[in-house]
């Protein structure tokens, strides 16, 4: 492959590929925590009854 095909396909798909990893990355903190809140939910579910 030439440096000119190099190029065009990180342009092509490079940027895509960044912006899905950002993402992935910031959905994960928020999945986590959600995973936390239904655990904490699960325990004071399972405490009243």
């Amino acid at each position: 492959m030439e440096v000119p095909q190099v190029i065009s396909i990180l342009g092509n798909f490079g940027f895509p590929v960044m912006i899905a990893i950002y993402l992935l990355v910031r959905f994960e903190k928020r999945i986590e925590g959600l995973t936390e809140a239904i655990t904490k939910l699960q325990q004071i579910m399972n405490n009243k009854f």
